[in-house]
């Protein structure tokens, strides 16, 4: 039953979330939540480690609920969930692509998707910013601020500030990462 129980929920997560990753992570919260699957601090520890290793953050998700739920065959079922709706509407948009673009009523509703995906991305930054910066993970949360994520925010803002000035290019989000997993082992 927890099989198909992973399954149908990343299913319904890859087949109505936009907007890549970032739009999933909201409504894997959600689903995540409600089914007793993830807290809301193991949420935001996971959302660190799964950005920090390679491949799309749903499926990283999607692959550690999974395996902590129902071990490899649990990650499998809920990857496969995942990913399973974006594969089939991509074979079907790259079968249709030339003419599907051509209908300004496409257009308009890929327009009218684009604020949607932007929303959906700013609130789970702001929802994951109370969380880190003031512990407020629901209405009824209580407000407790810390302020080491601040100092680690501002000190790799600086850092890639100052790289850019000097060195006339970006810093690597790897360097970044690293950077940062060194100031919470040393702050945390």
């Amino acid at each position: 039953m927890i099989f198909l129980n992973l399954f149908l929920t990343f299913l319904k997560i890859g087949a109505f979330s936009f907007g890549g990753g970032y739009g999933m992570i909201s409504m894997m919260r959600e689903e995540c939540l409600k089914a007793g699957w993830l807290t809301e601090d193991g949420l935001m520890n996971f959302i660190a480690v799964a950005e920090s290793t390679p491949g799309p953050i749903a499926v990283n998700m999607a692959t550690f609920v999974g395996s902590s739920q129902a071990g490899f065959f649990g990650a499998l079922v809920a990857t496969l969930g995942v990913v399973l709706p974006s594969f089939i509407i991509i074979l079907i948009i790259a079968a249709l692509i030339r003419n599907l673009l051509k209908f300004a009523g496409v257009k308009a509703a890929l327009s009218g998707v684009k604020p949607a995906i932007a929303g959906l991305i700013l609130s789970t930054g702001a929802t994951m910013l109370l969380s880190l910066l003031f512990g407020i993970s629901s209405v009824k949360s209580s407000f407790s601020f810390d302020c080491k994520p601040l100092i680690i925010l501002f000190t790799i803002t600086a850092f890639a500030y100052i790289f850019k000035k000097i060195r006339k290019r970006t810093v690597s989000p790897i360097l970044l990462i690293l950077v940062s997993a060194g100031f919470g082992i040393l702050l945390f």
